[in-house]
């Protein structure tokens, strides 16, 4: 009968219902999320925003589900030209642009809402950081200097200038590391002292400029132990490729042992509270 709708076939509906059942079954495993490329993150704050991108992920990949399956539901469905079984043409149906305009700004407002909350959150500096270092990038290397709560210098770790060191050493492939404790909150003090270079370790999810002139303050909570590789991301000049570091973090004692076998004469039972003096 003219105008009569064709029911989809077996073949449409076990289609759709496959979708729907590999869309469950994503949903029940959201507690152990595929990385989608990420790193899972060695600190709190990266652990965070490797929440957000990984549901920010599925929510773009459920969208992308949904469309694939009524795009292929529809040219099955309706694939016959033949005036008979040609599908009911209608001019508007409000109810489904109400839907389609409302559920993509909700979307966008959920996701909106849970990035300025992830946000805020890497972002928050706690009152009493266990660790402070001043963290210093310099065409082309990096400085760490831990510092006590006054300011006063406490360990030092720099790296070479790379092409001096390459000239006198063309084997030589020594970067600079720096220890963080597990377990414990360090604040970074970041800045440059000539161009902008960025600060970025990929495990840790996290990447911030060191801008000449600016100060920038953030924390990391390390959460992994192991040795984290970082690097400058951003084009600074002939030898940016070499401004390369990395990042060891150990236990609360190796890291007070570490450290006072690379500090100065400042005394270091005040600096913070992980930190113990060495004995004498």
């Amino acid at each position: 009968m003219r105008g009569v709708r064709p029911t989809p076939s077996g073949t449409v509906r076990k289609l759709a219902v496959a979708a729907g059942v590999g869309a469950l079954v994503l949903a029940a495993g959201g507690c152990n999320l595929p990385t989608f490329g990420a790193f899972r993150g060695a600190t709190t704050q990266a652990q965070s925003e490797f929440k957000l991108w990984s549901w920010m992920m599925i929510a773009g990949l459920s969208v992308l589900a949904l469309v694939t399956v009524l795009i292929i539901w529809g040219s099955l469905a309706y694939r016959r030209r033949d005036a008979e079984h040609f599908p009911r043409q209608f001019h508007s149906n409000l109810p489904v642009e109400v839907l389609y305009t409302v559920l993509p700004i909700l979307i966008v407002a959920v996701i909106f809402a849970y990035t300025v909350a992830t946000e805020n959150k890497i972002d928050a500096l706690t009152p009493h950081p266990a660790v402070t270092i001043q963290v210093t990038g310099f065409q082309w290397g990096w400085k760490f200097q831990y510092v006590d709560p006054a300011g006063h210098n406490i360990a030092m770790v720099e790296t070479a200038a790379r092409p001096t060191a390459l000239a006198q050493n063309p084997t030589s492939s020594q970067y600079p590391q720096f220890e963080l404790p597990v377990g414990e909150t360090t604040r970074i003090v970041l800045q440059s002292t000539d161009v902008v270079h960025t600060f970025y370790i990929p495990e840790f999810n996290f990447g911030r400029y060191a801008l000449p002139g600016v100060v920038n303050h953030f924390d990391f909570t390390p959460v992994t132990l192991g040795t984290f590789d970082g690097r400058c991301a951003t084009y600074c000049g002939l030898y940016h490729s070499e401004m390369l570091f990395s990042v060891k973090v150990v236990t609360p004692g190796a890291f007070a042992t570490w450290l006072s076998q690379h500090g100065d004469s400042q005394p270091l039972a005040s600096f913070g509270n992980t930190v113990q003096a060495p004995a004498s």
